[in-house]
């Protein structure tokens, strides 16, 4: 009985790994995909405003040191 037992647990597993290996993606994993997206995305922009802050904060520095050269 335990040898039949075992095989029907083995069986049943490998079930449940070929289900889970379904090439179509579920609405969930469609939506978390476009969520990754829409985060590099904003990710990307933040990144580019904080370097142009970057720039003028540079520029602004550097104007004010030459001001104040006498």
């Amino acid at each position: 009985m335990n040898a039949r037992n075992a095989l029907i647990a083995l069986m049943m597993a490998l079930g449940l790994t070929v289900a889970g290996c379904s090439e179509e993606q579920g609405p969930a994993e469609k939506a978390g995909e476009q969520i990754d997206q829409t985060m590099e995305e904003a990710g990307d922009e933040v990144e580019e405003a904080t370097d142009e802050m970057g720039g003028k904060a540079e520029e602004a520095g550097d104007k004010m040191e030459e001001e104040t050269d006498y």
